[in-house]
């Protein structure tokens, strides 16, 4: 098993890819999520933006990983941006596919309670 700090930096070098492929493709990364919506050139803005979030708040979660420096910052803002990426969805999931709200859930819940575990151990 990874120590707190491998773990960290995993966590955030996966965001980081994420984020990437959403300003990247986001249509490859969406489908699922958001339906024939999300290949609108319009959700493509918010997509991207979405991306851009995840690229410098995990990049900057990183730097402090890779430095030695406190990270919970850092996972704080990450499970906030979880979080409200559920209750967006949530607020939304009359226009959305069937499973999306709930596969948000589950995806994105997941991903708060792992990187809550990697903070915890990190700066323990």
């Amino acid at each position: 098993m990874p120590g707190p700090s491998t773990a960290a930096t995993m966590v955030f070098t996966l965001r980081i890819a994420y984020g990437a492929g959403l300003m990247l493709t986001p249509d490859s990364l969406t489908k699922r999520w958001l339906g024939e919506g999300g290949r609108q050139p319009a959700a493509h803005v918010a997509l991207r933006g979405l991306g851009a979030r995840e690229v410098v708040l995990h990049a900057g979660g990183l730097l402090a990983a890779l430095r030695g420096k406190p990270i919970r910052p850092w996972i704080a803002a990450s499970i906030a941006g979880d979080i409200v990426d559920i209750l967006a969805t949530t607020a939304s999931r009359e226009g959305l596919p069937e499973k999306a709200a709930p596969a948000t859930l589950a995806v994105a819940g997941a991903s708060a309670l792992l990187s809550a575990a990697v903070g915890v151990a990190a700066d323990s």
